[in-house]
């Protein structure tokens, strides 16, 4: 009971039917509407596969998977089982399903890596034979066909041939008795053909009145000559009725024979559309697949910018506000987290974000956070929340939250010890409100204890002071709180960790016009330690901010410095393969030029071979020779000038960049230079540049070192790296090396060796921007070569 009182409590119902609008079939959306919650991990994670399979799948094909043709036909499948016959609108709508069913398996049997989806379909059967059969017999109209036997034939052509004798004998009668018609016109009255004839000149057409005009001015007649071939046309009628049926219950027996396995094609085919409904729902919500954790292994939940997903579908189809994101990075160790702060800061909606976050994906439905997403799979869900904004619930008493919160308990079980491995999240809102301050604080305490023994995970909010304490007595408890802003006295929706929520109700009393002595008095009533408190309260607050603004400072000029790489990498990959093929098109000229010499030469060796060569010709020979070498010969590249040394403020080329550069610093005694070029700062050789005028710069000569004093050996020896000061992050999460992180460095003495690798460079930056910020890092530096280099941070703790 209290597991449906908390869905209710966290609108799932509105997901659902959010969710059922992405269903593609009339059994998909019922399905979607009455979700079922998985009992067991194993299930959800299949759940999460297909939706992943899916999700993969449609990201292929250019229209999506198609359900084209799929219907409930369950109905008519148990009708047919009890020996009714099927209509012809019925039998069709089963051969469109297996089409409809044979298609989707194609689709999936062509893809390869689909697993799950391939394993799903492999036992489908969609009877090509029954579906041929079905359109052999039943036309698009949901008509039996002339073609469905030769006795239904056969009384069709009699009754062609009989309604054109009726027709021929009416218009004849007409054309005879056009005075006494009211129209030229045949028509039909209850299967039998009638002509409107004249009221007054009834008797001019014998026959038997069928219908009379509303105005009575006209007669529907049946002349009597045409009276027995009406007899005829009506028993000819019921024996085509007889012979339709008896195919329709022919076609029914064939259904029903097959009747199991059309269940089945039914439940994978609404199996399949519930899972492209999560995944295309997944994919609108822009969420990522969650991971399921096991805290015991220590791993941390992790819910970056988790949205709540009634609030994204309020904010897209109903114009709501902008939907604020929050943070839960929650410790293995922690089992009860504590939420403070001012009210409609965002709290309830904290908790059902969670609540909802925790059932989607146990239904297999993609979380809306920032990747990774990591959450353990919760085995039951149990909320006490009393939500003020919902019309639809009056405010809850203490005494209906009491017996809310006792169902609780007894889901979690009675065991008084605690619980080996707790898997339940438990949602708390406003505990042990509603009563005496003093009574509800040591209710709160006491229940928020029993808690963290009994449940995985509990998320509580309160406005009791004397919960925030709790974090200082026992590891197992955290504070968050709300934050809001005092100048314009209203809430940011933003979640802050590790920091209590303070009391604002003075400030904002003073603020909104009470008199300021009534306000002093108040905080002289509420006592100075209070309000020395929410001072530190607040210096925490402003130092968050101020990091918050430095991290973000700096993830701002780290991705300038990325782009002005990316730019610098592309203009070097340019000018090698510009390079490139100037080298490859002058190969080509001199190749070009070699074949000409050499065919010059050879018609001159082919002069002299004519006849007998005398001096004069071979005079003439040389010259020729010699003519051609210092045509075709290369010219010899000018030496280029000595003596350059650049200076600051000169301009230098780069010959290896293709770059002109403003010198920074001089050639120190190493031949190395600052430069700089456009916003890029860098250090090169003295060899690598060149003046403008192509002076190559003379070369920097060391000066040799005076023999070193022998001086005494330094008081304090260098820290040497050893296994114990040496830290290995490769492989790791950015979340799982900060955890990693903190515990060393809090436990270091000296300088701490942290191996991050390079890679692609995520974890360095993230292992950098935590070292930024922790109090007891003094600075950080890359290690020596030997150690490592780039791949590997020094530490240097705080004495």
């Amino acid at each position: 009971m209290i597991q449906s009182e908390t869905l209710e409590l966290l609108e799932w119902h509105r997901l659902c039917q959010h969710l059922a609008t992405f269903a593609a079939t009339k059994l998909g959306a019922t399905a979607a509407r009455h979700l079922k919650i998985p009992d067991s991990q194993t299930q959800s994670e299949q759940l999460l596969e297909q939706t992943k399979e899916v999700y993969q799948l449609e990201s292929r094909l250019t229209t999506g998977l198609s359900f084209e043709g799929i219907q409930d036909i369950g109905d008519s499948l148990e009708r047919a089982e009890r020996s009714g016959v099927l209509a012809g609108e019925e039998l069709l709508a089963i051969a469109t399903t297996l089409a409809g069913a044979r298609s989707l398996r194609r689709v999936i049997d062509n893809q390869e890596d689909l697993p799950i989806l391939t394993e799903l379909v492999a036992d489908l059967r969609t009877y090509p034979e029954l579906e041929q059969e079905i359109h052999r017999c039943i036309d698009e109209r949901a008509q039996v066909t002339d073609r469905a036997s030769q006795k239904l034939g056969e009384i069709r052509t009699d009754l062609r041939r009989l309604r054109s004798q009726i027709t021929q004998k009416l218009q004849n009668i007409l054309q005879a008795k056009s005075g006494a018609v009211q129209e030229q016109l045949i028509t039909q009255r209850s299967d039998r053909f009638v002509i409107p004839v004249k009221a007054p000149q009834k008797d001019a057409i014998p026959g038997i009145v069928h219908d009379t005009s509303t105005s009575g001015a006209t007669l529907y007649v049946e002349p009597n000559s045409v009276v027995p071939l009406g007899n005829q046309l009506r028993q000819i009628i019921r024996r085509e009725q007889a012979e339709e049926e008896t195919i329709r219950r022919v076609l029914t027996e064939q259904v029903a024979a097959v009747k199991p396995d059309l269940e089945r094609l039914l439940a994978i085919a609404t199996t399949l559309d519930m899972a492209t409904a999560r995944s295309r729902y997944s994919f609108w919500l822009g969420a990522n697949p969650p991971r399921f954790i096991q805290r015991e292994d220590k791993e941390i939940i992790t819910l970056r910018n988790l949205r709540h997903p009634l609030l994204v579908w309020q904010q897209q189809h109903e114009q709501g506000q902008p939907v604020v994101p929050v943070d839960l990075l929650i410790n293995p160790l922690i089992r009860v987290v504590t939420i403070t702060g001012p009210n409609t800061g965002g709290k309830t909606v904290t908790l059902k974000t969670l609540g909802l976050a925790a059932l989607m994906a146990k239904v297999g439905l993609f979380v809306p956070a920032r990747e990774p997403v990591e959450i353990p799979w919760f085995d039951k869900v149990l909320a006490d929340i009393g939500d003020e904004q919902s019309l639809q619930q009056s405010l809850s008493t203490f005494s209906g939250h009491i017996r809310r919160i006792s169902r609780i308990l007894e889901a979690l079980g009675n065991q008084e010890e605690e619980i080996p491995n707790p898997q339940s999240l438990v949602l708390l809102d406003e505990v042990g409100a509603g009563t005496d301050p003093v009574e509800g604080s040591a209710l709160a305490i006491a229940l928020l204890q029993y808690l963290a023994n009994h449940a995985q995970l509990t998320i509580a909010t309160t406005h009791f002071g004397e919960l925030k304490a709790l974090k200082y007595e026992d590891e197992r408890f955290e504070n968050a709180s709300v934050e809001f802003d005092e100048s314009t006295l209203s809430p940011t929706y933003r979640l802050l960790w590790g920091i209590p929520g303070r009391s604002n109700a003075l400030t904002i009393a003073l603020r909104l016009g009470l008199k300021p002595e009534v306000v002093e008095e108040a905080k002289i009533q509420v006592g100075e330690a209070t309000d020395e408190v929410n001072q530190v309260i607040a210096g925490l607050e402003a130092q968050r901010r101020r990091q918050e603004t430095k991290a973000a400072e700096a993830q701002s000029l780290l991705q300038q410095a990325e782009r002005l790489y990316k730019e610098v990498s592309a203009k070097a990959a340019s000018l090698e393969e510009r390079e490139s093929s100037l080298r490859a098109s002058q190969e080509i000229a001199v190749q070009q030029a070699i074949a000409q010499a050499k065919g010059e030469i050879a018609q001159v060796i082919r002069r002299l071979q004519k006849g007998t060569p005398t001096a004069q010709e071979a005079q003439q020979a040389t010259n020729a020779l010699n003519q051609i070498g210092q045509q075709y010969q290369p010219a010899t590249p000018a030496k280029p000038k000595a003596g350059f040394m650049p200076k600051v403020g000169d301009r230098v080329r780069i010959p290896k960049l293709g770059q002109i550069a403003d010198v920074i610093t001089a050639p120190d005694e190493d031949g190395e230079l600052s430069v700089r070029f456009g916003l890029m700062k860098m250090t090169v050789k003295l060899q690598d540049v060149e003046s403008l005028d192509g002076q190559k710069p003379e070369p920097v000569v060391k000066a040799k070192p005076a023999p070193a004093a022998v001086t005494p050996p330094p008081q304090n020896v260098p820290e040497i790296r050893t296994s114990k000061n040496t830290i290995d992050l490769r492989g790791k999460r950015v979340a799982d090396a900060e955890y990693i992180l903190d515990k060393a460095i809090s436990e270091a003495t000296g300088p701490v060796w942290i191996i991050h690798g390079y890679g692609t460079g995520k974890l360095r930056q993230g292992v950098h921007a935590f070292l930024q910020q922790h109090p007891r890092v003094n600075n950080y530096e890359p290690a020596e070569q030997a150690d490592g280099g780039t791949g590997v941070t020094v530490a240097h703790i705080k004495k």
